[in-house]
């Protein structure tokens, strides 16, 4: 059975914050590292703003959610210092030959799969619905990846085309960011189930 791609609720809160504790760099072993990781910490508060944006999306199978994607605009995301440095460097960047500023782009990431569903369709599905539900707002998404991690530095790149567009030092750290038009769809092969949003 096809896992179910859908915008959040708040009911999933719980399911969410497991994988992503499941998954935090500061939980992994260096042998797990190899396998992806998310960088920063999330709590049911923060998942609460990005609701508020219709910015949390999930894959629900059997009742258990087994993978997330996140997004929001700059003023959500400029409460951590990455990505104030990253919204610094948007003015001297390109993408396709258009500008960048806080105004035209928004912020995507973290997206987690669980481990047992890797390689499924799940990663690009999510992505997809949520490019798609950010697209009248913004014609251009952002992400950054730490250059560490390699697994989702070959999913953003092989599954999806995302195009590098900066390389960053922080915290000691090197980080590519990337960048999409939001009213291009992928194929993605497989689907799940693509339901609408739940108000």
């Amino acid at each position: 059975m096809f896992p179910i791609i859908r915008p959040a609720i708040e009911s999933d809160f719980d399911g969410i914050l497991a994988l992503h504790a499941r998954n935090l760099y500061t939980n992994l072993s260096p042998t797990e590292l190899a396998g992806g990781f998310v960088s920063n910490p999330f709590t049911s508060d923060l998942l609460g703003q990005l609701l508020g944006q219709d910015g949390v999306f999930v894959a629900e199978s059997e009742s258990k959610i087994v993978g997330y994607v996140l997004a929001g605009d700059w003023n959500f995301y400029a409460q951590w210092e990455i990505f104030i440095l990253m919204i610094s460097r948007l003015p001297e960047l390109k993408f396709q030959g258009r500008e960048l500023s806080v105004d035209r782009t928004f912020q995507y990431g973290p997206i987690c799969v669980d481990l047992a569903m890797r390689g499924s369709s799940i990663f690009p599905q999510l992505f997809e619905l949520m490019r798609s539900s950010f697209a009248p707002k913004f014609p251009i998404g952002v992400t950054f990846i730490n250059k560490l991690n390699q697994r989702s530095f070959e999913a953003h790149t092989r599954k999806l085309d995302l195009e590098i567009i900066d390389e960053f030092e922080f915290n000691g750290n090197s980080f590519y960011t990337f960048a999409f038009l939001t009213g291009t769809g992928i194929d993605s092969g497989d689907r799940a189930t693509i339901t609408g949003h739940i108000k």
